[in-house]
């Protein structure tokens, strides 16, 4: 769908994935507002705008992402971006965050635990966002811990049109990797009109990112099987599950994922995996691998800052797709 030129409009970026800000703003025909990042001589993050904002109507795109650390400065230096625009008097702030950090500890499961996925929600709020945007959260329910619009976009169309075009060789079966994700194999099944296959897996209890995958739901036999989830972190439960598809006589086994975190070990766990290909958005920086591609999420979020800016249905975008 094309774009028409928008005015009133402006388009931020912080400096965690300037290459899809970039994309995004091709998408659009806008130019990306100069902005001015530094750091203070004891690591403080300094911002200044270039140019005036006032009574426009502003986009700050930020992905959550970055080795140890460098997630938290990313996400300090947007709330920084959005303050400065609230002091320049914007119209309104649009905080678009195309992975939310912070985003999995969505409730208390089990006693003395926080819920960063409500703090974060909440730390974009005070710092002046008036709407939020997102793309496929790890629960659908944390788009009712902000007390205002939440956009909650979702690459599912994207990434089936994909499996559709390029992998289904009549013989496709959608696995989800563990029980919280059947869901969302369902939909993709339903999309693409082949059967599931469930995993059952254990998590430990005492060490993080440790799982270990137990039993496998569903005739899996010479099928290609595309493995289904919304990230990949160390990629521990995928790659286990395509350990046990492989064992099970699966033919060529393909991994789907929005959010392509890859944090170490990540990409060797992928590389001796007996996936033949991960596929991932570019929702965040994605390292080159010869057993990843990656699709771009630009013309999606474009598409939805362009509703928003023109105030028309977002849902419109996903029609006859559970966002949930």
């Amino acid at each position: 769908m094309a774009i028409k030129p928008l005015h009133g409009v402006q388009l931020l970026s912080g400096s965690a994935h300037p290459e899809l800000a970039k994309a995004v703003a091709k998408c659009l025909k806008l130019p990306l507002t100069p902005l001015a990042i530094g750091t203070f001589a004891n690591g403080e993050i300094s911002c200044k705008l270039s140019e005036s904002v006032r009574g426009d109507d502003v986009f700050v795109l930020q992905s959550h992402s970055g080795e140890q650390g460098d997630i938290n400065r990313m996400i300090m230096e947007q709330m920084i971006i959005i303050d400065t625009l609230k002091r320049a008097s914007a119209k309104s702030i649009t905080a678009v965050c195309p992975f939310l950090g912070y985003a999995r500890q969505d409730r208390k499961a089990s006693g003395r635990e926080p819920i960063t996925a409500r703090l974060m929600v909440d730390m974009l709020k005070t710092a002046g966002a008036d709407r939020i945007m997102s793309i496929d959260l790890h629960s659908g329910q944390i788009q009712g811990f902000f007390d205002g619009p939440f956009d909650h976009l979702i690459a599912r169309g994207l990434l089936s049109q994909y499996v559709k075009e390029n992998l289904d060789d009549g013989k496709l079966v959608i696995v989800s990797p563990d029980a919280g994700r059947v869901k969302s194999a369902e939909r993709y099944a339903s999309s693409l009109g082949c059967d599931i296959a469930i995993i059952h897996k254990h998590r430990s209890h005492t060490k993080a990112n440790s799982v270990e995958a137990k039993h496998l739901i569903g005739n899996v036999k010479g099928k290609t099987c595309i493995i289904v989830d919304d990230m990949i972190d160390t990629a521990g439960t995928i790659c286990a599950a395509a350990d046990m598809l492989a064992e099970n006589s699966a033919g060529k086994i393909y991994g789907v994922t929005t959010h392509g975190i890859f944090s170490d070990p990540a990409l060797k766990r992928i590389e001796k995996s007996a996936f033949s290909k991960i596929i991932v958005t570019d929702s965040l920086p994605i390292a080159k691998s010869n057993k990843i591609t990656v699709l771009s999420i630009a013309d999606l979020l474009a598409q939805a800052i362009n509703a928003v800016a023109r105030g028309s249905s977002i849902s419109e975008l996903f029609d006859g797709q559970n966002q949930i």
